[in-house]
């Protein structure tokens, strides 16, 4: 009889650290002094995808990726490409054996996304709401 209580509170933990695990809202950003301006989903989906690699003014646009360890890539694809993390691999391992394409370049974290971001006004990339900063602008916010 007294299982049941500890398997309520197991439960109710296991909710808890679920509902916590999820992952913050992402945002599509450039450097603060990129040209670029707003996208919408589609053209942001065709420069992570290797389908296009300027932006609509004609500038080159470099797509920086974070891991797929990072709660912000999941929530990226699912929102913008609509690829799971196996998809994703299958689809970047059939580009790079035909020749058509190559994956972009990864980081760990928002942290040196910014970084990078902050040195090439050229690149690309998508970082948690919640990190973004005055050294980018937000031209996505799904």
């Amino acid at each position: 009889m007294k299982i049941i209580p500890h398997i309520l509170v197991l439960n109710t933990s296991l909710l808890l650290s679920i509902a916590t695990a999820q992952s913050e809202p992402v945002v599509v950003v450039v450097s603060a002094t990129s040209s670029a301006s707003k996208l919408d989903k589609e053209q942001v989906a065709n420069l992570f995808l290797g389908k296009s690699s300027s932006y609509p003014d004609g500038s080159a646009a470099v797509p920086i990726e974070q891991t797929d360890a990072t709660p912000a890539h999941d929530e990226f694809h699912k929102s913008i490409t609509e690829k799971s993390a196996s998809q994703l691999k299958s689809y970047w391992s059939k580009m790079i054996f035909s020749g058509k394409g190559t994956a972009p370049k990864e980081v760990a974290s928002n942290a040196e996304l910014l970084k990078l971001l902050a040195s090439n006004p050229a690149m690309i990339g998508y970082i948690d709401k919640t990190a973004v900063d005055k050294s980018v602008k937000v031209i996505l916010a799904p």
